[in-house]
């Protein structure tokens, strides 16, 4: 295990707890952005892989993730979180100019690297989308209520390996709570903007991951998504049972092997 440098930036809603994970002989840095409702502490293990890939590997928790600042999974605005991972991103790269920079985003980090590479196409090398949630998320029916109902993320959707819930459901950085109806309206608004702004473009490579047994992210919904943004450098790889975390799948290694020869094929450092 490769200890992370912990550190602290200033973020649109106050201080970010961030994470780098170092390596002196680093050939690319890996930017890695969690899903809703967890954490950068849940990636150790797909930080100890990038590394091994050759990456110098940093991230933040999201704000009100985690232990960064900011209300419990309250986003009131997902641009200004975009513009935190370009805060992160940019510290990172400070005395490291010459690295290419891989996005990786997990779930809802993968719609904010997607928004991220539309916003900045010059500053990504490459873009690893973990079951992103892309184009719709039946997630969004809640705003139709009034008053939204208590539906917290079911632990048993994650992964097949029963361990990775068990984690999730007692790790007191997740947050456990229901959907904050303003939290559903921003990404509603992310997830539009990105389905009408420009797509990603041919010369980006941009590997999309996803199992066919994913019930929190379904793979016909997010393709509606990827479909409007994809380039020619857009490549797929659908896991048969794979659940939604699928770097904590009973075939991570499958998936991190996957990952591995996609970076040596995309990235010239």
């Amino acid at each position: 295990m490769i200890p992370p440098i912990e550190w602290t930036l200033s973020g649109h809603g106050g201080e970010l707890a961030a994470r780098t994970w170092p390596n002196p002989d680093a050939r690319w840095l890996a930017v890695l952005v969690h899903g809703y409702g967890e954490h950068l502490g849940r990636y150790q293990h797909v930080a100890d892989a990038l590394v091994g890939m050759g990456a110098m590997v940093v991230g933040a928790d999201l704000v009100g993730h985690g232990r960064s600042a900011g209300e419990r999974a309250l986003v009131g605005d997902f641009e200004d979180v975009v513009s935190d991972v370009d805060t992160v991103l940019m510290a990172a790269l400070d005395g490291h100019p010459d690295l290419p920079v891989v996005l990786v985003g997990h779930s809802l980090g993968g719609a904010i690297a997607v928004r991220y590479t539309q916003r900045h196409p010059g500053k990504v090398a490459a873009m690893v989308l973990s079951a992103p949630v892309l184009g719709t998320w039946p997630v969004l029916d809640l705003l139709e209520y009034d008053d939204i109902p208590d539906t917290p993320i079911d632990p048993a959707v994650l992964s097949r390996d029963p361990s990775v819930g068990a984690a999730y459901a007692a790790d007191p950085l997740v947050w456990h709570g229901p959907f904050k109806r303003p939290t559903l309206v921003a990404l509603d608004q992310l997830l539009q903007t990105i389905s009408f702004d420009h797509p990603l473009g041919d010369d980006l490579p941009v590997l999309w991951l996803h199992g066919d047994g994913d019930d929190l992210v379904d793979q016909a919904d997010t393709r509606a998504g990827t479909d409007r943004v994809r380039g020619l450098g857009f490549e797929e790889r659908t896991y048969p049972g794979a659940r939604h975390e699928l770097f904590n799948e009973v075939n991570r290694d499958e998936v991190l092997t996957d990952v591995a020869a996609f970076t040596a094929r995309a990235v010239k450092g």
